[in-house]
């Protein structure tokens, strides 16, 4: 599992939450947006996470320790 600090954590979990709620008001028929698919989304905030924690110097330190 991918160990990322506070910070990190935290943006990761906001982005994913705003990408719920879009899916949760496309399913409800309350906004249709683009038609993408959900493990797209998914594959897109996972490496954006990735690269997050790449450039991050607290994460670097945080996987130094391990």
């Amino acid at each position: 599992m991918m160990q990322a600090c506070k910070k990190c954590s935290t943006l990761c979990g906001v982005l994913v939450l705003v990408a719920g709620v879009l899916f949760l008001l496309r399913d409800l028929g309350q906004w249709n947006f683009w038609n993408v698919q959900w493990w797209t989304v998914l594959f897109l905030l996972w490496g954006l996470g990735s690269l997050g924690a790449a450039g991050c110097p607290e994460c670097k330190a945080m996987s130094k320790k391990k």
